[in-house]
């Protein structure tokens, strides 16, 4: 567990520009989250992370190059303390099941404005959270088999 007013340094990895600077804006909402460097794609975010070392790591997982799964694995063994958060619009539960064996939270696209600061603060408590939305999917998934 992280001293709540610990500076955490973030790195924000999405091929969408626009995305990126929406998320730091939300992020930069709280004193103590620095958002230190983006990337665009997976491969670019596996060299930010070793490079920088941020303890907070958002990857979108559909991405050029290599994808965020992937660029998950790579981090982790670059940077193993750092902590991942998937940001992606993908709703599969196998991707989802795919993203969190790596990660400590999901947050669907469309609920990052509700979701992204109160997935952050669960992840630096050392919690998981995943969105409501994804959760009722994987649940539909579940009763659907």
């Amino acid at each position: 567990m992280r001293d709540s007013s610990a500076v955490v340094r973030i790195l924000v990895v999405d091929d969408h520009e626009q995305f990126r600077g929406f998320v730091r804006a939300k992020l930069q909402e709280r004193p103590n989250f620095q958002v230190i460097a983006e990337a665009s794609d997976g491969l670019e975010a596996i060299e930010r992370a070793e490079e920088l070392k941020p303890d907070l790591i958002l990857l979108d997982i559909g991405m050029p190059t290599v994808n965020g799964i992937e660029a998950a694995r790579g981090i982790s063994r670059v940077v193993p303390d750092a902590k991942i958060l998937f940001v992606s619009q993908n709703r599969d539960p196998d991707v989802v099941a795919a993203a969190l064996s790596g990660a400590e939270a999901y947050v669907h696209k469309l609920d990052v404005a509700k979701d992204l600061r109160p997935a952050v603060e669960a992840v630096l408590r050392g919690e998981q959270f995943i969105s409501a939305g994804i959760s009722q999917c994987i649940e539909e998934s579940l009763h659907s088999d």
